[in-house]
């Protein structure tokens, strides 16, 4: 069966060599099987018959039943016409209206045959109308047979070539008739307890539904299929490590722990931060690796859990390593970490490109001793002339910064691998998170710290400038810092600077009192560092910039982060920036400055980031306005998402279905080599054979 799913488009009706080419360049199609896989993106409902007399301008697209009475042609200008043509069912008249192929419309449609014509009913001088309608011949249709009509998405070049959504399914349905029944490819024991219906009735159910019954059952099995064998790969994977990987046991959590909870914890643990402890010291004690995300908003107090369970590392006897993307923020993750450790005997040293000569030598050989405990750094960490005594724990921040060979490279740092804890600030719904980082175990910090109050966000407008400037004025004089970020608009890096310098240079002349620090993208990094050091030194009181200050400024002492055109930001990076502000006791404020003319999505996202603090929540509006392709973090991962009809914002459920049932095939045959489940296995192979390998992206 699978054999015919192979044979070459070109033969197929209403397709040939020249149609071949421009489907195989612009979609990727080049036999059966790819063509069947190009699912239809809507359907409209042609099991209707309306008549002239219901007709309405809030209709969708409807369908009627009649004969032409007669044609009629006028003159638009130079080589222009309009035909209309008298459209009549016994219940009214109504206008058919084309203009353009005039010629070949009365050429084919003739006065007095019965026809079905399909559009979006309009009015044009009081009079029902219905612009470049479909047309059937009434005779040649039977309608129990149009059903939902499917409609498929084509490019330009595809409509330029006469490669209609209507062509596509009229291909489609060439295709279907000359197929035998389809193959199977999910077992029994998964299809029948989900009263899912065989892949066969699914295909032809999806491109050629008789109702929206059978296209949704029809659209579930296919959703479904896709997602089990996405999570059966994710889990294999995962499975495979966790056997082939033993863990370091680290069972004590001993004095150095016990007198840092004691004696240095500067506030009361939250619920949240309690209960990822717990799943991190479980996780340490079981023998097996530990892989495990933990996700939280800015300001949830991430690396004070990170740095918990680097003690109970030091406790056993382990070195730990937390390795951050840049060195400014490698450098604020030793000053926390030293902050909080203040006198206890745990040396804690950087390392990044900047820590040179005496200095790194004392450093790289102290971890040779074991006198070194914790080490925090940038991917230099992870060169080969860093050798640790006895890694036991490394925590990676913002992992979808590196590279996987970059995180592959702290695994070879011990005779084992070490216990991975993967810190990201970036919120991922959680059906995202159960594909992107599939392998790893999610823990979630969903509680800020006591004594953090609520940023608040406001919408203004680019002409209420006046009032948004006393509100910085105001701030500035009872001591705080303020941001005020530009975006990166053009394609032109010269037009990015030029439109960043232009803004300096106004809030410049609209605060000459004020001392200012400008950030950007085309600065040598020495240079970045000196301004930003600057700004959090309290040297300065307001830093201008673009997005470079998205990830890796803490500066308590700013309290308004103001973002000039928001309207060209995306949902999470605008909840980014928003965590630059709100990390000391006071009150924070983002202001987010848009012109008046907004689109509807727009509009959306502004209203999303007023009403809610929740990146959990804005993670799930994002990856709803968005669809997974787009999102901060799975471009970076080396994520394609290549889901034909499945769609991780909308079938969450789903999702956690395909996952409960792979989960048990997995927990079932660990080897994957059982012949029970030897069609899942073959069906897998296949899969990767002509796809991402799903498993190796986190």
């Amino acid at each position: 069966m699978n054999n015919i799913l192979k044979q070459d488009i070109m033969y197929l009706q209403g397709v040939g060599p020249q149609r071949k080419q421009i489907l195989e360049k612009e979609l990727g199609i080049t036999n059966y099987g790819g063509l069947l896989e190009y699912y239809p993106y809507k359907y409209v409902d042609r099991t209707r018959i309306y008549t002239v007399r219901e007709l309405s301008l809030d209709m969708p697209f409807v369908q009627l039943k009649g004969r032409i009475l007669s044609f009629e042609e006028f003159d638009m200008g130079p080589r222009k016409k309009r035909l209309v043509a008298h459209f009549s069912d016994g219940t009214g008249v109504m206008d058919l209206v084309w203009f353009s192929a005039v010629q070949w419309i009365q050429k084919t449609y003739k006065v007095g045959v019965e026809y079905i014509v399909f559009g979006k009913p309009g009015a044009f001088n009081g009079r029902a109308q219905m612009s470049h309608p479909d047309i059937d011949d009434a005779s040649s249709l039977q309608l129990n047979e149009m059903g939902m009509q499917p409609y498929y998405v084509t490019t330009e070049r595809m409509k330029k070539a006469g490669i209609t959504s209507r062509t596509m399914e009229r291909i489609m349905k060439t295709l279907l008739t000359k197929l035998p029944p389809l193959d199977e490819t999910l077992p029994d024991y998964i299809t029948k307890p989900l009263h899912l219906v065989s892949r066969d009735e699914a295909m032809r159910g999806v491109h050629y539904p008789h109702s929206q019954r059978e296209m949704q059952k029809a659209r579930e099995r296919l959703k479904f299929e896709e997602l089990f064998y996405v999570q059966l790969n994710i889990l294999r994977y995962a499975s495979n490590n966790r056997r082939k990987y033993r863990g370091y046991v680290l069972p004590k959590v001993g004095a150095v722990f016990h007198d840092f909870y004691a004696h240095n914890l500067p506030f009361e643990l939250t619920g949240a931060q309690k209960r990822v402890m717990h799943e991190i010291q479980h996780d340490m004690n079981t023998g097996r690796q530990m892989n495990r995300l933990v996700q939280g908003d800015v300001g949830s107090g991430k690396t004070l859990v990170a740095l918990m369970a680097m003690l109970i590392a030091v406790d056993n006897g382990f070195q730990a390593v937390m390795m951050a993307p840049t060195e400014i923020l490698a450098e604020q993750h030793l000053a926390t970490i030293r902050q909080f450790l203040r006198d206890m005997p745990v040396r804690v040293e950087l390392l990044t490109g900047i820590v040179k000569g005496k200095r790194r030598k004392e450093v790289l050989d102290g971890l040779v001793t074991g006198d070194v405990n914790i080490l925090v750094g940038t991917h230099a960490v992870i060169e080969d002339t860093v050798r640790f005594d006895n890694l036991g724990l490394a925590v990676i921040d913002e992992q979808h910064r590196f590279g996987v060979a970059q995180r592959a490279k702290l695994w070879a740092k011990n005779d084992n691998p070490p216990h991975i804890l993967v810190m990201t600030a970036t919120p991922i719904p959680r059906t995202l998170a159960m594909t992107i980082y599939g392998d790893l175990d999610v823990s979630v910090i969903d509680e800020l710290p006591p004594g953090r109050k609520p940023i608040q966000t406001l919408h203004k407008f680019d002409k209420q400038t006046v009032t948004l400037y006393n509100g910085i004025r105001r701030e500035v004089a009872s001591g705080r810092q303020v941001y005020v970020v530009f975006p990166l608009i053009k394609e032109s890096e010269k037009m990015d600077l030029k439109n960043l310098e232009d803004g300096y240079a106004h809030l410049q002349s609209v605060f000459p009192e004020y001392q200012m620090s400008m950030v950007h993208g085309k600065m040598k990094p020495a240079e970045k560092e000196v301004e930003m050091q600057r700004f959090a030194r309290g040297e300065t009181q307001m830093l201008v910039a673009t997005t470079v200050i998205e990830v890796g400024v803490n500066v308590p002492n700013a309290s308004v982060m103001v973002i000039m055109d928001a309207q060209r930001f995306g949902l999470s990076q605008l909840h980014q920036l928003r965590g630059r502000v709100g990390r000391g006791a006071d009150q924070s404020y983002c202001i987010l400055v848009t012109g008046y003319e907004l689109s509807a999505e727009t509009r959306k996202r502004i209203d999303i980031m007023c009403e809610t603090n929740d990146g959990f929540r804005i993670a799930e509006a994002d990856l709803k306005l968005r669809g997974p392709g787009d999102l901060e973090g799975t471009q970076q991962s080396g994520m394609a998402f290549d889901l034909k009809i499945a769609n991780i914002a909308q079938d969450g459920q789903l999702v956690q279905m395909a996952r409960n049932e792979a989960q048990k095939i997995i927990d079932s045959d660990p080897e994957c080599n059982s012949p029970q489940y030897a069609m899942l296995w073959n069906r897998l192979r296949q899969l990767r054979g002509n796809d991402v390998d799903w498993a190796q992206i986190s």
